[in-house]
């Protein structure tokens, strides 16, 4: 009677771990695609979206370049069709969903006095987000910690990871790690795409600066002081192994 329990409790304990790993990269692509999709046509109505031909193409070849840089590094990503928008919406900062769908925020790059390499910076950390499967693992961490999101639609914990604020107080350690990775890999992918290393981390510094509470990690993000000096750390060790 005890083995066939702790079989039974084993076998429970494996499928609660299967059904946390259940959802494929491609479920989670398919509705980043119908959500981008969504958001786009909601800023179009709004006559919100690419208003600015000559910042729309700003972006576009910068992205372009990093695209190519990452298609070299990161194989998996050369078949992607990658969807790059802007916006003049003031509430919106910058996004990469899963499969590389891409809206970057005018108001938030012009507040910030962004140059080429300050923007491509932070086009190459929303990137990240997607090259790295952020979307995909946090759904998964989301399971885990509360798998009562197993027996509901995937389309609810679609919004709940960023609208539940229960949800989103035990994701929160999770996601700043996310940020710290996307930060990182970033920076490198964009430093091997061409952009100097202090240039690029100047984002950062940009970022601090203009911050209310530089000092203090938020929901989302780790504090920009922080964030700032990991990059200049960072930069740093690029610019010596540029030396070498």
């Amino acid at each position: 009677m005890l083995r066939a329990l702790l079989f039974c409790l084993a076998l429970l304990a494996a499928c609660a771990a299967y059904a946390a790993c259940a959802l494929t990269q491609g479920q989670v692509v398919a509705g980043a695609e119908r959500m981008y999709r969504e958001r786009i046509a909601a800023l179009d109505a709004r006559s919100a979206l690419d208003g600015d031909a000559a910042f729309l193409q700003r972006v576009r070849q910068l992205a372009q370049r990093l695209i190519q840089r990452a298609a070299a590094d990161y194989p998996q990503t050369a078949g992607w069709t990658w969807d790059i928008h802007t916006t003049s919406d003031p509430e919106e900062n910058a996004f990469c969903m899963a499969g590389g769908k891409i809206l970057i925020g005018q108001r938030f790059a012009t507040d910030l006095h962004l140059d080429d390499a300050e923007l491509a910076m932070l086009i190459s950390h929303e990137m990240q987000h997607a090259i790295q499967q952020h979307n995909l693992k946090e759904y998964q961490e989301a399971l885990r910690i509360d798998p009562s999101w197993q027996q509901r639609p995937f389309e609810e914990l679609e919004q709940a990871v960023d609208n539940d604020n229960a949800l989103m107080r035990k994701l929160a350690a999770f996601n700043l790690a996310q940020e710290v990775e996307a930060d990182r890999e970033g920076m490198q992918l964009a430093w091997r795409a061409g952009w100097p290393a202090h240039g690029l981390a100047n984002y950062f510094k940009k970022l601090a600066r203009a911050s209310a509470s530089p000092n203090f990690d938020s929901r989302s993000h780790p504090a920009p002081a922080r964030r700032w000096q990991a990059a200049r750390e960072l930069a740093h060790q690029l610019t010596v192994i540029k030396a070498d």
